[in-house]
């Protein structure tokens, strides 16, 4: 066959520019926004003086020292120093409900700015049975931290004018074998009256549905429901919990297995209810090959976990981006963390 003949020299310049410039262009916006992003790191997170060290070793070393910083808890600590955790910290979500089963209340708490802003207070119905669920129609009303995920209208009138949706059972309780669904916020009937109590729901009054539903975006909303009085979340706790996040993702890029594992309680179970062991001998045969990986956290969602178990629990919801030779995944990662004797040890995961 004919051979394509080669350009000129002037030619081959003009052929080879055309490749390599928008490469360098794209090249000087990356770097561009990771300036950007250390700048903003360095005066909004941590506060050390980062720009004199971009100055001086470059923006690697940049990168380094923050990664040291997202490890350690005394950064976190002063990161969260005049921020109000009470409900949780969180990136996405700008809504806490929390209601107590003790006394049969709902508070509705709005994020603003770095404190939390309460919005509303009402009165609410709760399952028939005292206590937390474990059983389908077992009439109790479920303890934890729980997404709400949709809202419905068009349902029977017992359930009033809409329904929101809550996400029980989460992969905690499926990995505690607990049973039902169909937990709701829903209503009162809108033709005659019922009793005052519920199925395992949780139930207000119809106009104060309506205004709830009316003041908050429920796709970023997080229900929390305590047996007993709410306990507040500790800025040590949080503080603790991120440190540990990052000790722990960077124990699994590097296939340091040992390290990666003494994360995990001894309790743990998936939500099909693979024990640690099972999840510990899966975890050794995949870093055995050692792959170079790529793991993203951010947009972290920490919320305490009012429980029947006696412990300490929070639940820590995040985007992943994972990538390896041999696997790709972008989505949601989520941690049910235990805190006890200044540790963090993960009791399931999803």
């Amino acid at each position: 066959p004919r051979s394509t003949p080669k350009p000129s020299s002037a030619a081959s310049d003009v052929y080879r520019d055309s490749y390599t410039i928008p490469k360098l262009k794209k090249k000087m916006e990356h770097n561009l926004l990771k300036l950007v992003i250390v700048v903003f790191l360095s005066v909004n997170l941590f506060s050390k003086d980062f720009l004199e060290l971009y100055r001086t070793k470059g923006i690697n070393a940049v990168e380094n020292e923050l990664e040291k910083s997202l490890r350690d808890v005394n950064s976190w600590k002063k990161y969260l120093e005049n921020k109000n955790v009470d409900y949780g910290f969180y990136e996405t979500k700008e809504y806490v409900i929390v209601a107590q089963k003790n006394n049969k209340e709902m508070s509705v708490f709005a994020k603003n700015g770095d404190d939390f802003k309460k919005i509303s207070k009402d009165n609410m119905i709760i399952g028939e049975k005292a206590g937390d669920k474990y059983l389908e129609g077992d009439k109790k009303t479920p303890e934890g931290s729980y997404d709400l995920v949709q809202k419905r209208t068009g349902l029977d009138q017992f359930y009033g004018p809409l329904a929101l949706v809550t996400s029980y059972p989460n992969n905690f309780d499926q990995s505690l074998n607990k049973k039902g669904h169909g937990i709701w916020i829903h209503g009162m009937p809108l033709n005659g009256d019922r009793e005052n109590y519920t199925q395992g729901c949780l139930a207000l009054n119809n106009e104060k549905l309506k205004e709830l539903e009316k003041n908050i975006d429920y796709k970023k909303t997080v229900l929390i429901t305590s047996g007993d009085e709410f306990k507040k979340a500790k800025k040590e706790d949080i503080a603790l919990i991120l440190s540990s996040i990052y000790k722990w993702k960077d124990a699994w890029k590097v296939s340091n297995i040992n390290e990666y594992l003494s994360f995990y309680s001894k309790e743990f179970k998936r939500s099909d209810r693979t024990d640690f062991n099972t999840f510990a001998n899966q975890k050794k045969q995949v870093f055995a090959k050692n792959e170079n990986k790529i793991i993203n956290l951010y947009n972290m969602d920490i919320s305490p976990y009012p429980n029947s178990l006696g412990k300490k629990i929070y639940r820590a919801v995040m985007d992943e981006e994972y990538y390896s030779p041999s696997v790709k995944f972008v989505g949601k990662k989520e941690l049910f963390i235990e805190v006890a004797n200044n540790k963090v040890q993960i009791l399931a995961e999803d």
